[in-house]
């Protein structure tokens, strides 16, 4: 069997890469690099069967024959499961688990600073200024802490078997998730989310975007953790109200707070996170690492093939809750 792969426009360096290695490894796709919006219009109402990249309505509405949909990502922005696509019987595959130890190795190093109290030590060398700050409040304990992992797909579970060995007490919410991972000492749904923040020392985002975790972490969520306690989020930056976060973080309301992702990058040069000393600010590079590339494109390659031959497609994702 032979089939279309239509490479949707607009196109970077990484897709129009991975359109000429996948034509050259899996011989029998037939990969259509769109110039344009007008050629992949064309090319959907002849049937083409496969896309890779990020459909619109009016391209959706073109097509005739579109079985399959590569995402270019592990959690694809708002916006791209829009009310057609869901409603559509497009299967829509995504990128999620091709970066996993990136991710958790960057959430527990941003957890250990902020629990070691680096960022003031930080700020005291760019002074050339010996100042120890020696007072035991401004060190989170990890060995007698509550670490909550809010979301436990592959990167949650990661991060909890990161930090098991550091002596945490670790709890987990999922919202798909039905059996309790060994590294997790107590697990709930998203429902016992306010119980659990109440309890923890510090908290680790790791879920997508979604509608139900728009601002997941407002003003009142924030108001329900320990004035002691820390926030991290590598998942996504609609999750966290950045602007509530700036206010509890000035005004005591927890401790500190490290985040990857905000709801628009690059976040304004003017917000107040650049310049909050209890906060640490990385430009979305958790994923940044060895291999991630390859491992992008092997899952593409693999639904090629699984496409081929007709087989059940991997990281098929939900399109009403986009993951």
């Amino acid at each position: 069997m032979s089939a279309d792969l239509l490479v949707l426009p607009p196109q970077d360096d990484v897709a129009r890469r991975w359109a000429a290695r996948l034509a050259k490894e899996v011989p029998d796709i037939n990969v259509i690099v769109a110039a344009d919006e007008a050629e992949a219009t064309r090319v959907l109402a002849a049937g083409c069967p496969a896309a890779y990249g990020t459909m619109t309505p009016a391209l959706l509405a073109a097509a005739t024959g579109l079985e399959w949909l590569q995402a270019p990502m592990a959690a694809p922005p708002a916006g791209y499961f829009f009310a057609e696509l869901a409603a559509h019987p497009v299967v829509v595959t995504n990128l999620r688990g091709t970066y996993t130890d990136h991710v958790s190795t960057h959430a527990v190093a941003l957890l250990l600073a902020l629990a070691r109290n680096l960022p003031y030590y930080l700020d005291r060398q760019r002074e050339a200024a010996w100042a120890p700050d020696k007072r035991p409040e401004t060190i989170l304990h990890l060995q007698e802490s509550t670490v909550l992992v809010v979301g436990l797909g592959a990167v949650g579970e990661y991060i909890a078997g990161l930090l098991r060995p550091l002596g945490c007490r670790i709890v987990g919410t999922d919202a798909r998730r039905e059996d309790q991972p060994d590294v997790v000492d107590e697990m709930g749904r998203p429902e016992d989310l306010d119980r659990y923040l109440a309890e923890a020392d510090a908290v680790v985002l790791t879920v997508p975007h979604t509608p139900e975790t728009y601002r997941l972490m407002d003003e009142r969520r924030l108001r329900l953790m320990k004035p002691s306690a820390l926030l991290i989020n590598i998942g996504r930056g609609a999750v966290v109200d950045i602007d509530a976060l700036a206010a509890a973080l000035r005004g005591g309301v927890i401790r500190g707070a490290a985040i990857d992702v905000v709801p628009e990058e690059p976040l304004p040069a003017d917000h107040a996170l650049w310049s909050e000393p209890r906060a640490i600010v990385t430009p979305h590079v958790a994923a940044v690492g060895p291999h991630a590339d390859d491992r992008r494109f092997a899952v593409l390659r693999e639904n090629a093939q699984r496409f081929l031959a007709g087989r059940e497609l991997v990281n098929v994702v939900d399109k009403n809750t986009w993951f």
